[in-house]
């Protein structure tokens, strides 16, 4: 059974009857080109957006799931955070036990450790870097152990080493029962680790499948407008402007 599956799922003017699943143990690219409709689709799954549509998380429609238990099984990450208070780091990752009403100190600990932030655990949020602090948003969707975690852009800020830690961490997440679809824009880093891609132009499906069937020049010419080089055979893939 899917893990989440999504029904022609549909929002005016930004996304138009998308509709596909996701197995346990996937990780998923959504991928396109700015204003496709990424964004909007995560926020949908997410439910902060009033798309119509179905949306099933194993087998159970999203609507008849009562918010609490919705929220301990689907994490978002969105693409940008912020704190209206300077709090410390480790209060904010425990803002991401609210929906079990803990603060589970191996999870705490746990996300922590994975981000690379134990040591900024009493630091105020205001005092980080960008890059810091996305790590720290990061974390506190970790800690709430999410079947399903939905991330945008979450490697945005980060420099190189932290993007590929970051994406190994959503890979790990992604086993066993739990699944990841995240909204990237780096092509060649999210064919080294994703199992499927959803490519949406215009707010529609334009490919979805394996790297090999949605990575082609022909796919990502037509959807980004420009030429594009596409060497997956390559270690590390290699997907450019041509």
């Amino acid at each position: 059974m899917a893990l989440i599956e999504v029904k022609n799922l549909t929002l005016k003017d930004r996304l138009d009857s998308v509709s596909f699943s996701v197995e346990p143990g996937e990780m998923l690219a959504v991928i396109g080109p700015n204003g496709a409709g990424k964004s909007s689709l995560l926020q949908s799954l997410a439910g902060l957006l009033p798309a119509s549509g179905d949306i099933f998380l194993s087998g159970i429609p999203l609507r008849g799931i009562k918010p609490n238990e919705r929220a301990r099984q689907l994490g978002f990450l969105p693409q940008f955070c912020d704190s209206a208070w300077a709090l410390a780091v480790e209060e904010i990752v425990a803002l991401g036990r609210l929906p079990w009403r803990d603060r589970d100190p191996e999870a705490l600990r746990q996300a922590m450790r994975e981000t690379g932030i134990e040591g900024m655990a009493r630091k105020s949020i205001n005092q980080l870097s960008g890059g810091e602090q996305a790590r720290v948003w990061l974390a506190r969707v970790l800690a709430g152990t999410p079947q399903v975690f939905l991330a945008d852009e979450p490697i945005a800020s980060l420099d190189l080493y932290y993007q590929g830690k970051i994406m190994d961490i959503l890979r790990q997440h992604a086993s066993g029962a739990r699944s990841v679809i995240l909204a990237i824009h780096d092509l060649a880093l999210a064919a080294r680790y994703c199992d499927r891609f959803c490519l949406l132009k215009q707010g529609r499906i334009h490919a979805f499948g394996s790297p090999e069937t949605v990575l082609t020049e022909a796919a990502l010419s037509d959807a980004f407008g420009v030429p594009i080089h596409v060497d997956l055979a390559h270690s590390p893939p290699i997907i450019l402007p041509a």
